[in-house]
């Protein structure tokens, strides 16, 4: 798992443990949990500049191919140009999403992560100084998807919204309770497919998350067909307001990043060392 494996070293926080890097000759638990701390402090660092510019900033999560990109093409055709909307995209690979957002003419960046299986604080402010920050009402991070790794960073968002397909377990709440407890909404996507796809319980997978002791609010949504767009799209709505409210009064919102997740990501085994990386040659 996460503890041994590596994934929350990314080349956005790689220089940290280069070979002069203040982090080389340390155990691996220390590396995990020092390396947690500068993420953490990264994204306070971003939050405090999407919140000096008012722009509310949603991670959007979900396993590979719950739709994550078509729900937000489909936002951006019913929104009209009423918000001002803009993207980045996490994947491992290409650029194939952000050039489908671009193509819809909204702003779009691609975070490629090689192997890192979710986005870091410092991947994302990487990418800031990129962004029209002025002319942006809401920004959406499409993670890589995963069902586990992406509930743990804090990106310097706001908010989390979780996707679970029809094509997917109604019981995916229950078995990936990191992630689910972290959603301040779940959008049950594809729901055009029920119709075929009839052994999927939209009642089972939020009662599964009900039993988390979740009481965000479910929304079901075909971006194919437009079901569901009213109420997800006056969700979307309702929290920028409530930001807006909250910036009026010098205050903001923090994602729900889960403590499972975390640990996780920062108890590794400590006889595991990891080899740094070589220090850059220079010319």
């Amino acid at each position: 798992m996460c503890d041994t494996c590596g994934c929350n070293i990314t080349d956005g926080n790689r220089h940290l443990l280069r070979a002069d890097g203040s982090h080389a000759k340390v155990t691996a638990v220390s590396v995990l949990n020092k390396l947690l701390r500068h993420n953490d402090a990264q994204a306070e660092a971003n939050r405090a500049l999407f919140d000096r510019h008012g722009v509310l900033v949603i991670n959007l999560m979900s396993s590979p191919g719950s739709g994550k990109t078509s729900l937000l093409e489909a936002t951006i055709k019913a929104l009209n140009g009423g918000l001002r909307i803009a993207v980045i995209e996490g994947d491992l690979e290409t650029e194939n999403d952000a050039a489908r957002i671009r193509a819809l003419g909204v702003e779009a960046h691609q975070i490629t992560t090689g192997t890192a299986c979710h986005l870091d604080a410092h991947l994302v402010a990487n990418v800031l100084p990129r962004l029209d920050l002025e002319n942006i009402d809401v920004l959406f991070i499409e993670n890589v998807g995963n069902l586990v790794c992406p509930a743990s960073f804090d990106l310097g968002h706001h908010l989390n919204l979780t996707l679970l397909s029809v094509t997917e377990g109604d019981d995916k709440p229950a078995k990936y309770p990191v992630m689910f407890r972290a959603a301040d909404a779940m959008v049950i996507s594809k729901t055009d497919l029920l119709a075929v796809l009839d052994e999927f319980s939209p009642d089972k997978a939020e009662a599964c998350l009900r039993r988390l002791a979740s009481n965000a609010p479910v929304l079901r949504v075909s971006s194919k067909t437009g079901e569901g767009m009213r109420e997800w799209l006056d969700w979307l709505n309702q929290r920028l307001e409530h930001y807006r409210n909250l910036r009026r009064e010098n205050r903001s919102l923090s994602p729900a990043v889960q403590s499972e997740g975390r640990r996780l990501h920062g108890l590794a085994r400590p006889d595991v060392r990891f080899k740094p990386a070589p220090k850059p040659q220079t010319a």
